[in-house]
């Protein structure tokens, strides 16, 4: 090592006493005696230059590393330092002969745990079967596993896990645990439960990466179902309640979400009540819900905040349209919490401008991340400009952007442009000619390509042309995803696809469908045929078509369903169309409900004939 220093250069006089001791003392008593000083010198030890200090006497004072008593005081030093200064510790590590176990898992962990050091526990991992004097134990296969998760190194991983097996380690609850996180974050579900359902034994972590794998897959349903089992083995943790109130949001089951956050509330000894992580989730799952209202209040109330609790609230509003109180908080939140926006932040500040056209503000806070904050734009925040500038009628500004972009745009952005084209009437050219480029990017199994271009050629009323797509749909296998929407009744789901008539109260819902029917001729209503089927059929079917539409079967249902007064809340899976949306504006003035619908791209909230969107979406 280069780091040689004397006891005269130690500020510390109990350093200095202790090896004047050693030094005035010979034989194998006084070697033990100073190890033993050294090792509670090392517990007391607040910082690396005392460390140094200690290491540098450490190498004046012993001459091997063999003898199990410095093997053991040069793990500690080890250990201490790869807390610190990774660079010292992976120095003394190099310097000690045939380091034990503790010391090959001590430098795997740091890296696993360092950000940007987790291909080095994996290189560490192998240089240690290269060398074969150490075999790996149980300790060190739970570092590894989680620098191949972060990595997504899958195929490492299943090498690893063979490792695993061969050496007999198969029944160790850690391993397992990073098992079935691995292979959750790697998107293979079916091994991570194979993983699970084999344990001998679980602990709460087992139950909690087994759920989360689930909520990280949007496979919300079993992750419920999960927990509940869970609950019968275990208390749920700050952990746990995470993944079961995200599985709520991605669920949209609002009654289901405040059943979890009053299992928070109960919960006032585990502290959970005051944790960020748990009170972000709640944030996100409220705004998710449609409850944005109490998603603010969780904020307010919050003793803590981080960054994450600042995006959770912001893009919240912004996905409400609440355009304005999103760009105070963002406000509130640089310039006086003193807090630091990052990307995420200028995703939902760009959002909130999006969702309500403010063009000025869109560019103004897409030019101050990159100048201010030194934050390079992703993907997310080129879509959301590109958004914002061609729903405006900007179509050649934004075409601009586009270009000048440094990365390939993806499917979203041109059919935010395709989007624009349709509702400001461009031209069918221009549209062609886009989704002729997108096809040739993508490839031509695009849907999303095929159904925008189909409502170019609608709006145009070129039925022909809608018929062609159709047909070229249909010649190249690309199906059209389904849209579905759900509703919440006391705690239950209830998912409707266009045309269903599964339901068990397919009756009551399809009578109450005719009577909306005929009371939307009353007030004058005229269907957008743009917004049916991609097929050239007549006025009446066409009008047949769109009455059964996904949403109109919900609202129908909740209708039926929910007292009078109490909201009715759905959420669909893709974009409402231009007459249902209209028509929903209709029904909530007609029927007097409030109807808060939850499409792919934002929140709705209908109340009085009015929609929160004011019309632009």
């Amino acid at each position: 090592m280069s780091i040689v220093l004397t006891t005269a250069q130690s500020p510390l006089p109990h350093f200095q006493s202790t090896f004047t001791i050693y030094n005035n003392n010979n034989g194998y008593s006084a070697q033990h005696r100073s190890h033993s000083r050294l090792l509670q010198l090392l517990n007391e030890c607040t910082d690396m230059s005392q460390l140094k200090q200690i290491h540098a006497h450490t190498l004046r004072t012993t001459t091997s590393t063999h003898s199990p008593h410095t093997l053991f005081l040069y793990s500690r030093i080890l250990h201490f330092s790869s807390l610190s200064d990774f660079d010292y510790a992976s120095r003394v590590f190099d310097q000690v002969h045939n380091p034990n176990s503790f010391m090959w898992n001590t430098l795997i962990r740091a890296c696993a745990r360092s950000s940007d050091r987790k291909e080095e526990a994996i290189q560490l991992y192998y240089r240690m079967l290269e060398q074969g004097i150490v075999m790996p134990d149980k300790h060190t296969y739970p570092f590894v596993l989680k620098a191949c998760a972060y990595l997504f190194a899958l195929f490492v991983g299943k090498q690893v896990h063979a490792h695993v097996l061969k050496l007999g380690y198969d029944s160790d609850v850690y391993i397992n645990n990073s098992l079935i996180h691995l292979y959750g974050t790697c998107g293979c579900l079916d091994v991570a439960e194979k993983v699970f359902d084999k344990m001998p034994g679980r602990s709460v972590v087992s139950w909690n990466v087994m759920i989360d794998a689930y909520v990280q897959l949007g496979e919300f349903d079993t992750a419920l179902k999960l927990f509940r089992e869970m609950q019968n083995m275990f208390e749920p943790d700050g952990y746990t309640m995470q993944s079961v109130i995200s599985a709520c949001a991605g669920l949209g089951a609002l009654a289901l979400g405040m059943w979890a956050h009053a299992c928070v509330l109960r919960k006032d000894g585990v502290d959970m009540v005051d944790d960020v992580l748990v009170n972000n989730c709640l944030v996100y799952m409220y705004s998710k819900c449609g409850s944005w209202e109490i998603a603010q209040q969780v904020f307010e109330r919050m003793p803590k905040r981080d960054v994450n609790s600042w995006n959770s609230m912001i893009l919240g509003l912004a996905m409400h349209g609440k355009a304005e109180a999103a760009l105070e908080y963002f406000v509130r939140m640089v310039r006086m919490e003193r807090i630091v926006p990052d990307s995420i932040t200028f995703v939902g500040v760009l959002s909130a401008c999006n969702h309500r056209g403010m063009v000025s503000e869109g560019r103004k806070y897409f030019d101050m991340m990159i100048a201010d904050y030194k934050i390079e734009p992703r993907l997310e925040h080129y879509g959301c400009l590109v958004d914002l500038l061609a729903r405006a009628g900007l179509i050649d500004e934004a075409l601009n952007l586009v270009s000048d972009m440094p990365m390939k745009p993806d499917v979203i952005i041109w059919r935010s442009l395709l989007d624009a084209c349709c509702k400001k009437n461009v031209g069918v050219e221009l549209s062609e000619e886009m989704a002729s480029q997108i096809l040739e990017s993508e490839g031509g199994d695009c849907s999303g390509v095929y159904v925008l271009l189909s409502k170019v050629y609608a709006s145009a009323s070129r039925w022909d042309d809608v018929g062609l797509v159709r047909k070229l749909m249909t010649d190249k296998g690309v199906t059209k995803e389904p849209g579905c929407t759900s509703i919440e009744i006391d705690g239950t789901s209830h998912e409707f696809f266009a045309g269903d008539t599964s339901h068990p109260k397919a009756k009551e819902i399809y009578q109450v469908l005719d009577v909306i029917e005929e009371r939307l001729e009353s007030v004058g209503h005229a269907p957008d045929f743009s917004q049916a089927p991609m097929v050239d059929e007549l006025n009446n079917e066409k009008q047949h078509a769109l009455r059964l539409h996904s949403e109109r079967l919900a609202i129908a249902f909740g209708l039926l369903s929910l007292k009078p007064g109490m909201p009715i809340r759905i959420f669909k899976n893709l974009r409402v169309c231009d007459d249902c949306h209209k028509v929903t504006k209709l029904i909530s003035r007609i029927y007097n409900v409030e109807i808060i619908v939850r499409d792919r791209a934002r929140f709705h909230h209908f109340k009085d004939g009015i929609c929160s969107c004011m019309d632009y979406w």
